[in-house]
């Protein structure tokens, strides 16, 4: 790390797109495959999963989005487990090959399976990507809060959401241009090659990581974790702060499955074809990543810095508020593709690498397992109160209107409890002991209880 310390070959032109410090450039970069890697091969499993929950049937997400917690409830202690059983390379390494087992088992099942059967198994996939997207990205920005401290974090979480974004661009567009003429078998073993690739990254991200220093609390970055394995829940409804993280993730699902339910009807209506209905899925994330790239290069870094993190919370909320205003007032499809577009946009740019640093202020114990606890469980907590609300609003005869219109206060409420996170974590780093020169920096953490 000397060389990159004195400014070596990735400071330089890393620095025209961050405000990077010496020393940073090796690891910020192994973070970026990383992340890449990781969205790569996500979004090319996206649209296939979309394709196949609507092939099952609008009406039956409900019960998906049920299979789908349960899963996450099963899955949230064995992984707890293994971040107290073993160091942060080896759980990631372990966790992330069980998925790659998980994808071969799925290719087989797809190839085998009667056309009876394929249905179900269709069924059983998207369960499995809704957990797979959450888990593995969930570690990613673990690991990362981890590595980087909350200064860090303001300067370089945009960077970082940009290669999530490249990787989301490249892997809509390889299935959108790819699925009708290869199929999707060979997209799922390519898959499966990109975790790959970011289990290796985490290797070197881990062996080059020690140049930020051991953090202030003494704990070793190398060893395991520790503690309970079911500390992720009990600290998450110990501490406000960390309960009030929950709540922004659970309004942000409910939001969100509501969005989601709403683009699943119009594909159903207006592509009768499962290539089709793929392609638009596809296109949609790849233009929603497009528009989001620009944001995380050249402003998210700079805007957290100059406004905060509490204002940066609140961009979503506020786009929220006004996208379901705009539907109530007027129903159509493309002020529904508007909304959608502008929200996921702002959540990829703005609230997602916000979010993130709200984490920087909290024990190492809970970056991993409350963070996880909050990304999985009660994300999908979210989506199936959000799911069963929905059909039972439709039920009760209620329009895309009088959902619009429920939606509102919602994300009022929600803008209100961002901006009181967001002053909750600059005040922390606000009252944490400066870096003395030539000493690590300490982080001021936010106990639970």
């Amino acid at each position: 790390m000397a060389s990159e310390a004195g400014g070596g070959p990735l400071h330089h032109p890393l620095r025209r797109l961050v405000d990077l410090r010496p020393g940073e450039g090796r690891a910020l970069a192994w973070s970026w495959l990383y992340v890449f890697a990781l969205f790569l091969a996500y979004y090319v499993l996206r649209p296939i999963r979309d394709e196949m929950g609507v092939a099952g049937g609008v009406r039956n997400l409900p019960w998906l989005f049920t299979g789908t917690l349960l899963a996450m409830l099963a899955t949230n202690p064995l992984f707890a487990f293994a971040v107290r059983r073993w160091p942060r390379e080896r759980f990631i390494a372990i966790s992330y090959r069980f998925f790659m087992l998980n994808l071969l088992g799925f290719m087989a099942l797809l190839a085998a399976a009667p056309p009876e059967a394929q249905l179900w198994v269709g069924r059983a996939f998207f369960i499995w990507v809704s957990v797979f997207n959450l888990f593995v990205v969930s570690v990613f920005w673990s690991f990362v809060v981890d590595v980087f401290d909350a200064e860090q974090g303001k300067r370089l979480f945009g960077f970082l959401a940009a290669g999530a974004t490249l990787g989301g661009i490249a892997g809509s567009a390889l299935t959108s241009g790819l699925v009708e003429h290869l199929g999707q078998y060979p997209l799922l073993l390519a898959s499966i090659l990109l975790l790959e690739v970011a289990v290796f990254a985490s290797r070197r991200l881990s062996r080059v990581s020690d140049a930020f220093g051991r953090p202030a609390n003494g704990d070793d970055p190398h060893k395991a974790v520790g503690g309970g394995i079911f500390a992720g829940m009990t600290h998450t409804f110990r501490s406000p702060y960390l309960l009030g993280i929950g709540f922004f993730i659970l309004l942000y699902a409910v939001t969100n499955t509501f969005l989601y339910f709403q683009q699943a009807t119009i594909a159903e209506a207006n592509f009768p074809s499962r290539a089709a209905r793929t392609a638009f899925f596809a296109n949609i994330d790849f233009w929603v990543n497009v528009l989001t790239l620009a944001f995380q290069l050249f402003l998210t870094g700079r805007l957290m810095g100059w406004i905060g993190v509490a204002l940066t919370l609140c961009a979503l909320p506020l786009v929220s508020i006004a996208g379901f205003t705009a539907l109530a007032a007027s129903p159509t499809v493309g002020a529904f593709v508007a909304v959608q577009v502008a929200r996921r946009v702002s959540n990829f740019a703005l609230a997602r690498p916000a979010r993130e640093v709200l984490f920087t202020s909290v024990p190492r114990e809970d970056r991993y397992k409350a963070k996880n606890f909050i990304d999985t469980v009660v994300y999908r907590g979210g989506d199936q109160v959000a799911s069963w609300a929905y059909a039972g609003l439709i039920g009760l005869g209620l329009t895309m209107t009088g959902i619009s219109i429920l939606a509102v206060p919602l994300s009022v409420l929600w803008l209100a409890l961002s901006f009181w996170l967001g002053r909750r974590q600059e005040r922390a780093e606000a009252e944490a002991v400066p870096r003395a020169e030539g000493q690590e920096r300490p982080r001021q953490v936010l106990q639970a209880g």
